[in-house]
């Protein structure tokens, strides 16, 4: 049986890589005052038919349920949560400051960067229309990356408004039923030729010269960013912004704000991407709920290969793997008529929190600690001849002294 195209198995030292991730991001998240949530891995097709646009339909893994459903695995999470909020919004205060790390899943070709199964970081604030929310998302995406320890060598983010575009279009006569054609061709600027980006305005009554004319002079339509890169430098965070406007993001609800945070190398795809979606919520709840609303989403997969290049960042996350062993000590069993009093000594030092393992079946004691050292634990007890008395090991450096048990327990601090 061979592993699906894109998708992948986690053995003991890829899950740990996995969870280092996930540590990282629920620790910078909970630091900015949000609160994890999740949703379900179907939903009703109709959701992202309605919501999320045609490119991303055609990237669903979709099917008919036994109850004659059409049903599709979740592709991304805000179609998912505007729904759970137009449903119960009146039970929370606002501003919502929500994150989620599932899995997602899109069939598309699996290339650098991009599988069919991933994980993804989602944080979103609701009820909040302010710059400063704005500023405060985009803090978040910042600290997340510096949480791995990448800087402003590594990264950046590009910041761009999607109303600005549609005033440009506007004023050149391109309809609200035409904008978001016109902004797929914006998108692709930079992937496009010279010759089709030039062909493909011109069915908007556009040269390539008047958007890239716009896109490195935006003037007044882009001057709301300014009180947000305002907001980013006091907090000292300004070296890893930019304004481009050739950002635009491909999903129909965004509505204004948009960003993307790419490698200073530009050898992966986008780490991060998100905006506003402020009309979404008055979508979902057919008009009941008028909410402000942004967010964006991290892929586990580009930011793993980023860690993996970066030295700094590598050093980081092997340090964390370091001190997650699978265990921290190891008891070796040296004399097997001491099992029972061996067996009260592992509890005890488990009881007090400590990641503790030893042989189940009897070994030699050369054996035990080759296992002691392939754990990775950092120190050994030895129940043997000294007993009542312990020898504890410091297996980096080979010290050693006798202990009695109290003292062994005494050690470890209580987690």
């Amino acid at each position: 049986m061979q592993l699906l195209p894109g998708f992948r198995d986690f053995y003991p030292e890829e899950c740990a890589r996995r969870n280092y991730i996930l540590s990282v991001w629920r620790d910078v998240a909970g630091r900015y005052g949000f609160v994890e949530y999740d949703g379900p891995v179907l939903e009703s097709i109709e959701l992202y038919r309605k919501k999320s646009g045609g490119e991303l339909v055609g990237q669903l893994f979709d099917f008919v349920d036994k109850g004659e459903r059409h049903v599709a695995m979740r592709p991304e999470m805000t179609p998912t949560l505007a729904r759970m909020v137009a449903a119960r919004e009146r039970d929370y205060k606002k501003p919502l400051k929500w994150f989620c790390a599932p899995s997602f899943f899109r069939y598309e070709k699996q290339q650098r960067g991009r599988l069919r199964e991933f994980l993804q970081l989602n944080c979103d604030i609701l009820g909040e229309a302010s710059a400063g929310a704005d500023a405060e998302l985009l803090a978040l995406a910042i600290d997340i990356l510096r949480g791995f320890g990448l800087g402003p060598a590594d990264f950046v983010l590009r910041l761009s408004d999607r109303d600005a575009w549609a005033e440009f279009a506007k004023a050149r006569g391109v309809g609200e039923d035409r904008l978001l054609d016109f902004l797929s061709v914006v998108d692709k600027l930079e992937r496009a030729s010279e010759a089709e980006s030039e062909k493909r305005l011109s069915d908007f009554g556009m040269t390539l010269q008047q958007v890239r004319a716009f896109i490195s002079n935006p003037t007044a339509e882009a001057t709301k960013l300014n009180s947000i890169l305002e907001d980013l430098k006091a907090r000292g965070l300004g070296e890893y912004v930019e304004v481009d406007l050739t950002i635009v993001r491909g999903l129909a609800y965004y509505t204004g704000l948009v960003f993307e945070v790419f490698d200073r190398g530009g050898k992966e795809r986008a780490l991060a991407g998100g905006g506003r979606y402020d009309r979404l919520l008055e979508v979902m709840s057919d008009g009941k709920v008028k909410m402000p609303a942004l967010g964006f989403g991290m892929g586990d997969v580009v930011l793993a290969n980023l860690i993996d290049d970066v030295e700094v960042a590598n050093q980081r996350r092997n340090a964390w793997l370091g001190a997650n062993r699978a265990a921290e000590i190891f008891v070796v069993l040296a004399k097997e008529e001491l099992r029972s009093e061996a067996l009260r000594l592992v509890q005890r030092l488990r009881e007090k929190g400590s990641r503790v393992d030893f042989a189940l079946a009897p070994a030699k004691v050369g054996k035990q600690f080759q296992a002691a050292e392939q754990s990775g634990a950092q120190f050994a007890v030895v129940v043997g001849d000294e007993w009542p008395q312990l020898k504890w090991k410091e297996l980096a450096t080979r010290q050693e002294r006798l202990l009695d048990v109290d003292e062994v327990i005494s050690l470890v601090p209580m987690k």
